[in-house]
């Protein structure tokens, strides 16, 4: 069996030359046209359009650390995967960091998809630091038996000219 390679970068997570991105999402239990996205979502939507959430909607409420897929609607990807990576008090956990890595890793398995890249799940609206959260990733991507290649994204704002 392939050993994962793991990579972590700073840049843009739309802009990553992967097939399959992690969003980072609230579980559903908010429907997702109430919420103004933020963060990774808010990109997704500004630049992907809607439709990876209408199909997100039709799954209903996402249990923690658990994760769904669906397309990528106008981004340049094979699909999206989306984790539930905060609680219900919008915070994010250990458990819900390692939980919603090692599922994604898992979906992208099952779906043949060879090259993802994550963001920092839960360092935004979750709260969690982001070295933190990258140690928890990077730990659980090292364990996975995903057949491919990992890249953890820690997002940097483009430079002002």
């Amino acid at each position: 069996m392939e050993k994962t390679r793991i990579r972590a970068v700073e840049g843009d997570l739309l802009d990553q030359p992967v097939e399959v991105i992690v969003n980072a999402w609230n579980r559903n239990v908010i429907p997702w046209w109430l919420l103004l996205p933020q963060g990774v979502s808010g990109a997704i939507k500004r630049r992907g359009g809607l439709e990876p959430f209408r199909e997100l909607a039709r799954h209903g409420p996402i249990p923690l650390g658990h994760a769904v897929h669906t397309t990528a609607g106008r981004l340049p990807f094979r699909g999206i995967i989306h984790v539930a990576g905060i609680n219900l008090w919008w915070f994010a956990t250990e458990y819900s960091i390692r939980a919603s890595t090692r599922s994604a890793l898992e979906l992208a398995s099952e779906k043949g998809y060879r090259a993802i890249a994550f963001p920092l799940v839960g360092a935004g609206t979750g709260g969690a630091s982001r070295q933190k959260t990258r140690a928890l990733m990077c730990a659980e991507a090292e364990a996975s038996d995903f057949p491919g290649e990992v890249t953890i994204v820690t997002y940097r704002s483009p430079q002002k000219p």
